[in-house]
């Protein structure tokens, strides 16, 4: 089956891989361009997991200022300058920094959680649990739910991303890193508000 040449630039545009990979996949999906997309997703999201494990030491510290009266700061780091420098990236810092800005997560990430405060939350959603009478053998997964609930709110890369609620912040860090061929980690962030201590 043929397939028109503006919709294989789409797909490499939006996923990164090259012209005859997003040819290939739009022929595997009959023409059906976001069957294509889903699929080529799932190869680069795959790849960018095995990227992971490279070191990311280059990068940019990005900023955002929301009516002078919320600042945020946040690294973010690439394998490389050339990255680094690329506009698909800085747009990703600035998406980032806007997100902390209206969400106001705690932690990067639930590895960055301290383990008393891990404790101390599970403490409390257990006694919380047991005093509701629950039965005595449903209170841990009962509690192991609550806390991942509890956590994802508060981690940033578990949030749904705001400018896409569908998807979480990790997966939008992950789709660029596929997008851009390079390990993308979120190292840092602090968010300052007037009036908030």
């Amino acid at each position: 089956m043929s397939v028109d040449i503006a919709s294989v630039k789409r797909l490499k545009d939006l996923t990164g891989v090259g012209l005859t990979d997003a040819k290939k996949a739009l022929e595997e999906a009959k023409g059906d361009f976001d069957k294509a997309l889903a699929a080529m997703r799932k190869k680069g999201l795959t790849k960018a997991e095995k990227r992971g494990e490279r070191e990311a030491r280059a990068g940019v510290v990005g900023t955002y200022n929301h009516d002078n009266r919320i600042g945020v700061i946040v690294e973010v780091n690439c394998e490389t300058d050339f990255v680094a420098r690329n506009e698909i990236f800085t747009d990703l810092v600035k998406d980032l920094a806007m997100h902390i800005a209206a969400t106001s997560p705690q932690y990067v990430s639930t590895e960055d959680i301290p383990k008393a405060e891990h404790k101390k939350v599970q403490d409390e959603f257990s006694e919380k649990t047991k005093s509701e009478g629950k039965p005595a053998d449903m209170i841990d997964k009962i509690v192991e739910g609550q806390l991942k609930k509890y956590f994802a709110e508060r981690c940033l890369m578990d949030q749904p991303f705001v400018k896409n609620p569908d998807i979480t912040v990790g997966e939008y860090v992950r789709e660029h890193s596929a997008r851009l061929g390079e390990n993308i980690v979120v190292r840092r962030f602090g968010r300052m508000a007037v009036g908030e201590v």
